[in-house]
């Protein structure tokens, strides 16, 4: 049981590592055009993870608050959603944003941008422990293959923020080798964050549904503050919003089938 956990909650790392290591094959920088399909794709998994593997099982429990069951949806939706509007806040965070150039605020551009990739991938940590906490202890509508798919989908949207810190590192001069090191340790903090919020969602499953729609928020936070301006970013083009679609269809597809 607890190696499949380590497993599902590994995934996600794997997919921020797979991303830096595009820095071995493509030269100095992600292509705009490129970029835009790829924050669109990872934007459209993250929109239908959040709904099918968070809020409609947070929903499936709440049945029994009647007409009442949106009030702990609505209240973690709400709370995630501020929870990373404070760590904007709080901490040093750059958007997704490659035409940025040179230092602002004291920080150089790809300081920023480890800073900022680092910060979104501990909420996402704590999805994927939320969702393998709830199948863990067994009082949620959520299976295995529905985490798996889930740390799947949060995998894929991690690709591209990989690949967003090892190749402007690399493009500032800096050796493959260490621009790949730095993608990878932006991941290292979501199986830390899982394995926390494992260990304390035990003292929180009557509240699943909030933690679960809590984690919804969260993941939609970034998607509407990272991922959308970046795929409508530049001269315009609908590649991004193509992979959007995309990426939103075959996350549904996995969840309804594997879910």
């Amino acid at each position: 049981m607890w190696l499949k956990i380590a497993v599902g909650i590994l995934i996600p790392l794997l997919g921020t590592t797979l991303g830096a290591a595009s820095v071995f094959f493509l030269k100095n920088d992600i292509s705009d055009k490129l970029g835009r399909a790829l924050s669109g794709f990872a934007g459209g998994v993250m929109m239908s993870a959040s709904f099918f593997s968070l809020i409609m099982p947070a929903l499936e429990q709440s049945k029994e608050y009647g007409k009442l069951s949106f009030l702990p949806l609505g209240i973690g939706f709400a709370c995630g959603m501020l929870f990373l509007l404070f760590l904007d806040l709080l901490i040093p965070h750059v958007h997704l944003d490659r035409s940025e150039e040179g230092p602002k605020n004291g920080l150089k551009r790809t300081t920023k941008l480890f800073l900022a990739v680092t910060l979104h991938n501990l909420p996402e940590g704590m999805v994927v422990g939320i969702v393998f906490a709830g199948w863990l202890y067994g009082k949620t509508a959520i299976t295995l293959a529905g985490a798996t798919v889930l740390a799947i989908g949060i995998a894929l949207q991690n690709f591209p923020e990989g690949a967003v810190v090892s190749m402007p590192m690399r493009a500032e001069g800096m050796p493959k080798s260490r621009t790949f090191l730095f993608g990878t340790l932006s991941g290292v903090i979501e199986p830390v964050g899982a394995l926390m919020t494992m260990f304390a969602a035990s003292f929180f499953l009557p509240i699943m549904p909030f933690l679960l729609t809590f984690a919804a928020g969260a993941m939609i936070y970034v998607v509407v503050e990272e991922l959308v301006p970046e795929m409508a970013s530049g001269q315009h083009n609908n590649s991004g919003t193509v992979c959007f679609a995309l990426g939103f269809l075959i996350m549904m597809a996995l969840d309804i089938v594997f879910g």
